[in-house]
């Protein structure tokens, strides 16, 4: 890709607080700063509280100005070792699930995130980047390093601006719509924040298939070009206001548009037994969601309430068909799938806080309620090439979770250098279908976890958690459903239940000083009800669950600085995730991996600041390998050609005030590449055919233009 950055003003902390001037230097802020994010806080000698115990490292805005920040996410994606991690796939909001907090409060929300939070702050409200220790919050769910941003409106409104077109070098249109406006304000007791965004995707990719009988011989060639269109047009924001008598107010929304198209040619030369033909698959969505999140702080008796409510809806109409002719003038074949699915949760939680037994208690408590609604129906072209309904029995149905949950999180420092946090936690669940072939059954399932952060020395940080999790079951599963793309159909399946699982982790983060950062996470998972491709009673397929499983493996980031090494402006981040599973197929009964689970992540950002200019090169490369996703009959795998995906990039960070970066990607020629074996009888070995694919997407120009104002 090529990319290009602009950014606004010609220096970009030119308009930091005062304050920032004040943080500077370390040594005369980060007691009082950390101290907001630590509910429980380590003793030092003296008895006293020192919250310096619990801080692991601090950040100003002037650490990262050779990088030109446009936002608090540019600044967090540059802290050494650190990862931001996402969230927002667990049950309801429980325990925090992400590694961000701001202003030593979790973010109360989804879909809006740490990284959509994050991206609309801009830099002169930015005061400091605080690096703690997960397990000294008094938020449950947090162990190893969190990163806390400490923001300050100064008055007045600032925003960013990105603009990022890409083109490709055949095959695919251009995408022109890519684009961002961030803007943020506030006074000495609010701030505020509202971004008008598009993630657009203009992707494609064009190749030869090759097809083979049981026997392993080539009996189709199949030239195919497919392209994938996408707009997700969203407008986000938050509010937070703190009052004089400290009660806080957090608000925060989104609402989306998300627009997708697919299309997918592949023109057929029969070599042995089939006939020339051509398919025409088209697939499109038009989806519609938003979501609302507020949250309300206040003291109450000798401790701290918080009441967090929550609302997400989502409307997603689907449409695929794909219908096939042939050269010989044999009758079409087609079929057509639609779907209509609404879906929405609701939450409402509550935590109370207080000191109590040395430490901090947090009483929690949740109620959701979620819901899937489908509409679905199922089309093929009969004799005379009109599309006639088929049945597709619990291809329309309804899903509804209620589902209430309590715990008690207690949080205290067992020593100067040593925080521990533990939980123990109930729910309870509602869980129903609609239709004849649906239930109505109940679960009861214990929660929670026990957490260690221990600072070994200045430089090495150790956290360790055992925990145990009930999983959030997908509601599509439950329903009926085809992929007409790959010619596959699941049956509905009312059975399913939460899968749950003990988790062990582990995380050290040990600073290398002026050479760099190295983090190393090994964990391991036991599983149960683990949820795969089962068969089901009556006949066909779906996902369901099988008894046990484990995952376990290692990943790590390194980041090294050329500054230990002798020379400025250079710096390299490496990451590295090896992992591995076991389950029992539940056709063969044999061990295999889980199905689609990754088993290597490779990453590398190479990156040098001219001293002195405002040039900046680098590059990127990726590369991952996975294991095959297995149904009953079926056994597919997606790879990539080595060494992965490769890109390099030029950027300068003043051109009129604005950043600028040109980057072209997929130096090394990558392909995707698919290989599927399909099995009249997979038990037996009986092969029915084999597909082998390849297709190039050729090389990847994006240019970036980002501004301040």
């Amino acid at each position: 890709m090529l990319a290009l950055r602009f950014s606004g003003s010609m220096n970009p902390l030119a308009h930091s607080k005062p304050l920032l001037a004040t943080c500077a230097a370390a040594a005369l802020c980060p007691v009082p700063l950390a101290a907001e994010t630590s509910g429980s806080e380590a003793l030092d000698e003296t008895g006293e509280a020192s919250a310096e115990a619990n801080t692991r490292r601090i950040f100003t805005p002037e650490d990262f100005a050779r990088f030109a920040p446009r936002s608090a996410l540019d600044m967090a994606r540059q802290i050494p070792g650190f990862s931001i991690r996402e969230g927002g796939g667990d049950r309801g909001l429980g325990q925090a699930d992400t590694n961000v907090i701001i202003n030593g409060r979790r973010i109360s929300g989804k879909s809006n995130g740490p990284v959509a939070a994050l991206q609309r702050i801009p830099t002169d409200e930015v005061v400091q980047l605080v690096l703690v220790d997960g397990a000294s919050l008094d938020i449950g769910g947090l162990t190893g390093q969190v990163l806390n941003v400490i923001t300050a409106s100064g008055g007045g409104i600032s925003g960013q601006f990105r603009y990022a077109p890409q083109f490709r070098s055949f095959g695919t249109p251009a995408r022109l719509y890519e684009g961002r406006v961030a803007i943020a304000g506030g006074g000495q007791k609010d701030e505020w924040t509202l971004e008008l965004a598009n993630d657009s995707g203009r992707r494609g990719d064009e190749g030869i298939e090759r097809v083979f009988d049981a026997a392993r011989t080539l009996v189709a060639l199949r030239d195919e070009a497919a392209n994938f269109n996408s707009d997700r047009i969203g407008l986000s924001g938050s509010y937070t206001r703190v009052a004089d008598n400290e009660n806080v107010l957090n608000l925060t929304g989104e609402v989306n548009g998300f627009i997708f198209r697919e299309s997918e040619i592949s023109i057929q030369e029969g070599i042995i037994g089939l006939g020339n033909s051509a398919r025409d698959f088209r697939a499109q969505e038009d989806e519609y969601n938003f979501e609302v999140g507020a949250d309300y702080q206040f003291d109450l008796g000798g401790g701290r309430l918080k009441v967090i409510a929550y609302h997400r809806y989502e409307d997603s109409p689907t449409v695929s068909q794909a219908i096939t002719t042939f050269e010989d003038g044999s009758p079409v074949v087609g079929s057509r799938f639609t779907r209509d699915a609404d879906e929405a949760e609701t939450i409402l939680r509550s935590e109370y806080s207080f000191g109590a037994f040395g430490g901090d208690l947090l009483v929690a408590a949740e109620g959701v309620r979620n819901f899937l609604d489908i509409t679905s129906g199922f089309e093929v072209i009969d004799a005379g090439g009109d599309f006639q309904p088929v049945a597709l029995p619990g291809a329309t149905a309804r899903v509804d979770e209620d589902r209430a949950e309590a715990s008690l999180i207690y949080s205290r420092a067992l020593a100067p250098t040593l925080q521990f946090q533990t939980s123990l936690g109930a729910e309870y669940s509602k869980i129903s279908q609609s239709g004849p072939l649906g239930q109505t059954r109940t679960f009861y399932r214990p929660m929670g976890f026990v957490a260690l952060d221990w600072k070994a020395s200045p430089d090495i940080n150790i956290a360790g958690r055992v925990e145990r999790v009930v999983g959030q079951l997908n509601f599509f599963d439950f329903i009926a459903s085809v992929d007409l793309d790959q010619e596959r159909a699941d049956v509905t399946n009312a059975d399913l239940v939460p899968q749950q699982s003990w988790v062990f982790e582990i995380e050290a983060a040990i600073n290398l000083g002026a050479i760099g950062t190295l983090n190393l996470r090994p964990f391991y998972e036991d599983i149960s009800d683990i949820v795969d491709q089962i068969p089901i009673k009556g006949g066909g397929q779906a996902p369901g669950n099988l008894p046990s499983a484990k995952s376990y493996g290692i990943s790590g980031d390194l980041t090294l600085l050329s500054e230990g090494f002798g020379w400025r402006g250079t710096r390299l981040d490496f990451s590295a995730s090896v992992r591995d599973s076991s389950i029992t197929d539940p056709l063969l009964g044999t061990t295999r991996r889980l199905s689609g689970n990754d088993i290597l992540d490779l990453g590398m950002d190479l990156r040098h600041d001219f001293q002195g200019t405002s040039w900046a090169i680098g590059s990127s490369a990726s590369y991952e390998d996975n294991a095959p996703n297995v149904r009953l009959d079926e056994i597919a795998l997606r790879t990539e050609s080595f060494p992965g995906f490769v890109s390099a990039f030029v950027e300068n960070k003043d051109v009129a005030g604005l950043t600028i970066r040109a980057n072209v990607a997929n130096i090394a020629d990558r392909d995707n590449r698919f290989d599927r074996t399909v099995f009249v009888d997979r038990k037996a070995g009986i092969i029915d055919f084999i597909e082998d694919r390849d297709r190039e997407f050729g090389t990847i120009f994006t240019l970036e233009i980002e501004g301040s104002f």
